[in-house]
């Protein structure tokens, strides 16, 4: 906590290491709203007395003394007068007061505005009452307009032109459009309107562990008067069931800001003498201004997390997405997905400015994994084809409603769509499924050189980028092709309908062959239709993140054509090569950036890759490491360089298929089973290798030895199974230690990388130990990984006399066995063995990168016989 301080106080980049176990999320808590606190105390001081000395007017005599005239000095470098030189410096000292006596004012309004809420009841509930009435009224309303329709006789033609009419762009006014207000009246009296206050930003992986932070902030001393903002996607807050059944993000997304924009439209027709709003238009009843204000202030008072956060607005009719968005000014701590605050244009969206501010990305082993994959893009051949057909009948449809802007636009995407489809060796207008692909392989391309061969160089990428996001033409298109995926439903005897009848079967086909591609990669998450089939979004959406993606400088990238049997299998990947220039702006806004996790081990990467890269000075970046809470003989990590046949261990990717040390690791695995209690997770370097492994266990009879131990589980490679495998795994384990006998628990067979490697708790007798098979190097034969290692060659100083593809490739292995093993000892009075199967993990390279507290302990034992001793040992003596 004092070194957090210390580096906030700063202004500092650090790197923190605390196992978990050690407290590190109440330390980081404790350690940064102390300094908060502090900061904020030191910010008044300074303001009252330099108000006091305004009041009493020592400033002016100051003033006075430093602008006499005749003094030699009273003239500045600019030759000015010194009543000139006077005035001036009078006029920035009174704005500067006038300011402070503002500042002052604003934040005694907001404490006395959310004191009162928090001890008024009745005030509490009034909005509630306010926001019942209001739609009783509108039920109301509501009914007498069902009757008055009725025998009117309303074409339903006419409904359906309406509707349609939601579907044409815009007209698109390039970078001269009036900057884009999002959501909300403007309030003048609103008392929490304020400039964004210093706060600190809090970033973790996944939702469940925000919430988890935000639980523990609860606990701390600082849970009642901090003002704290949980941030989260509309699939996590969204409380309108309507369109939380839409299932996927991004149709929940489109859902969502299609009824905002009907809102604001509404308000605009309604404000027409004698016209109707359209009864196609569908608005949020969750999208209240009053609501939402109060909804603000509710999440100010009280610290909260996402569960309670949604069930307030359940219970109040307001939408947590906007109402915790809104709070965002006025909140001292943001709790927020660390994508969300990587990513600028997220960022922007979601009103976060981070001049001046703190922010703590927590489980930050793989933030540079994490910025390149939010960054980097990828589209299958399919995506390409049917973006295209699906834009090609759109602007037909339309053309006669459509602005030459609009058109224009569309014409040159459509352009680039058949372009990249011709350089991967195919034709738009043929369905991708059926067309082979007369070259395969894999080809890497820089930015440039891609651009020029898909003869799309002329065509200026940032107009276009900007284009689709302002005018929505995704969204549009979406909206397109649900009109007419289903059962025609115009007027038959329309030739224009007719040929949409056409446009039915043809999106059907493209859907019918990107259903056979389902392994094409970032295919688009499916949505459940009425009818309980599985359909894709519009691909146009992950079209543009490809095209944004060609927008980075041609050194920080590269394109991948990946030809594949078909040309629906075949993609374009843009990669990501320097993370750094996307994390650059944060480090140099933010006051102070603190990196954390439970095992940054080696953090040479966050160090040359990402922070020396991003332009950081060395002198501004700290590291922190601190010890486990666990006594010393609670844990006992062994480095086995030979097994019960003294093979030496070398899993190697030519000699980890050998029979002989697959058997050998199986009589490794017979022999622990016969000595530790509880549950044993076993981590293998791919699917591929443990799958082999236990075929040839089940050929021999060794699985049956293994079985009569320990009952034996494996990794599923289905994210929906792991759950199920997991509860059977600990129930095994539970009921072998109540019944006792000859079996003694379970054994699990996990990858490395895989969904048990990061993020699930095997603490006490769900992990008595953990194997390593092996080191698990990534595959240097990936195209990717050999152009990243290429580029840190080109790129980066050797250091220590090694190439930095080498340190990379050491650096990935090595991250990766340190999250494995941290599956174990997840408590103060917890214990494990961690067993290191090869002998290269004895290296000086190797065994510097495992985490601190596990390198001291570590024993390096030649012998199984000698590491068997100890293991013997260790677990008899607990």
């Amino acid at each position: 906590m004092a070194a957090l301080y210390n580096a906030l106080e700063a202004g500092c980049v650090g790197i923190f290491e605390s196992p978990t176990g050690t407290g590190k999320s109440l330390s980081l808590i404790c350690g940064a709203l102390s300094w908060l606190r502090d900061f904020e105390e030191k910010k008044q001081q300074e303001e009252a007395r330099l108000l006091s000395l305004e009041d009493s007017g020592q400033e002016g005599k100051k003033l006075l003394t430093l602008v006499e005239p005749g003094h030699p000095d009273s003239r500045d470098t600019a030759g000015e007068p010194d009543w000139v030189t006077a005035f001036v410096q009078k006029k920035e000292e009174r704005d500067t007061v006038n300011r402070l006596k503002e500042e002052q004012l604003r934040r005694k309004r907001q404490e006395d505005h959310l004191e009162k809420i928090r001890h008024n009841v009745q005030l509490k509930y009034a909005v509630k009452r306010k926001r019942a009435e209001e739609d009783e009224t509108r039920r109301f309303l509501q009914l007498s307009k069902e009757v008055l329709s009725e025998g009117t006789g309303v074409d339903m033609l006419e409904k359906l032109d309406h509707s349609e009419e939601e579907l044409i762009l815009a007209e698109y006014e390039s970078d001269e459009d009036k900057k884009v207000i999002s959501g909300f009246e403007d309030d003048d009296d609103d008392d929490l309107e304020e400039e964004h206050v210093t706060k600190i930003y809090y970033c973790s992986r996944t939702h469940s562990q925000l919430s988890q932070f935000v639980r523990e902030v609860q606990r701390s001393p600082f849970g009642k008067g901090t003002r704290l903002v949980s941030l989260a996607s509309r699939q996590n807050l969204c409380v309108n069931e309507e369109v939380r059944r839409l299932g996927a993000l991004q149709i929940i997304n489109d859902r969502c800001m299609e009824m905002q924009k009907n809102k604001h439209e509404k308000k605009s027709d309604e404000e027409k003498a004698g016209q109707k709003h359209r009864a196609s238009h569908t608005t949020c009843p969750f999208y209240s201004y009053e609501q939402m204000q109060f909804l603000r202030d509710e999440v100010l008072v009280e610290v909260k997390d996402i569960e309670q956060l949604v069930a307030l607005g359940r219970e109040i009719k307001a939408c947590p997405y906007y109402g915790s968005r809104f709070a965002i000014p006025a909140a001292q701590m943001v709790v927020l997905p660390y994508q969300m605050l990587l990513h600028e244009p997220t960022r922007s969206a979601a009103g976060i400015k981070l001049k001046g501010q703190v922010v703590i990305i927590d489980e930050a082993h793989n933030l540079i994994d994490t910025i390149t994959c939010i960054h980097s893009a990828e589209v299958s051949g399919s995506q390409l084809c049917c973006a295209h057909s699906q834009l090609s009948q759109y602007m037909e449809r339309y053309r006669k409603h459509l602005k030459a802007k609009n058109l224009m636009y569309i014409k040159q995407i459509l352009y680039m769509l058949e372009r990249f489809v011709a350089v991967l060796g195919g034709n738009v207008n043929q369905n991708p499924s059926c067309q082979a692909v007369p070259q395969t392989g894999t080809v890497l391309k820089s930015i440039n050189d891609f651009l020029f061969q898909s003869q799309i160089d002329n065509i200026n990428l940032f107009k276009v980028q900007r284009y689709c996001e302002k005018s929505l033409i995704s969204r549009k298109l979406f909206g397109f092709v649900e009109r007419y995926r289903g059962p025609a439903t115009a007027v038959k005897t329309n030739k224009e309908n007719q040929k949409l009848t056409g446009l039915q079967s043809f999106l059907l086909t493209f859907r019918q062959g990107s259903d056979k591609e389902a392994g094409t990669p970032q295919s688009h998450p499916p949505v459940e239709t009425e009818n309980g089939q599985l359909r894709a979004a519009s691909p146009l959406m992950q079209i543009e993140g490809f095209l944004s993606a060609l927008t980075n400088a041609n050194q920080d990238g590269r394109v991948i054509l990946n030809r594949q049997g078909t040309v629906g299998q075949s993609s374009l990947k843009f990669l990501l090569l320097n993370p750094a220039v996307h994390f650059a702006k944060v480090v140099e806004e933010c006051r102070a950036v603190i990196i954390a996790g439970g095992t940054m081990q080696p953090v040479t990467d966050f160090r040359e890759q990402l922070l020396s890269c991003a332009g950081v000075d060395p002198a501004r970046v700290v590291e922190f490491s601190c010890g486990h809470v666990i006594p010393p003989e609670n844990i006992l990590p062994i480095i086995l360089c030979s097994g019960p046949s003294n093979q030496q261990l070398e899993f190697t990717y030519q000699t980890r298929d050998r029979p002989h040390m697959m058997d050998e690791t199986g009589r490794i695995l017979c022999n622990l089973c016969n000595v530790v209690p509880g549950g044993v997770v076993c981590f293998f370097p791919s699917y591929d290798y443990e799958k082999q492994v236990y075929a040839h266990w089940e050929k021999t009879g060794l699985l049956t030895r293994l079985a009569a131990k320990k009952k034996v589980f494996q990794e599923p490679k289905k994210a929906s199974q792991v759950e199920q495998v997991l509860v059977e795994y600990a129930k095994c384990i539970k009921g072998c230690s109540q019944a006792g006998g000859q079996m003694t628990g379970a054994l699990l067979l996990s990858v490395v990388g895989g969904k048990m490697s990061e993020g699930i708790n095997f603490s006490d007798e769900l992990g008595r130990c953990v194997v390593m098979v092996g080191l698990p190097f990534p595959n240097i034969k990936s195209p990717e990984l050999q152009e990243k290692m290429a580029w840190l060659d080109k790129t980066m100083p050797r250091a220590a006399g090694q190439a930095p593809s080498k340190v990379l490739i050491e650096n990935l292995c090595m991250k990766a066995v340190n999250q494995s093993i941290g599956r174990a000892i997840r408590h103060q009075k917890d214990f494990a063995s961690i067993l290191l199967l090869d002998h290269r993990y004895g290296s000086s390279a190797i065994l510097s990168k495992l985490p601190q507290w596990i390198r001291e302990r570590t024993q390096v034992k030649a012998t199984f016989g000698a590491a068997f001793a100890e293991l013997r040992k260790f677990h008899r003596g607990k």
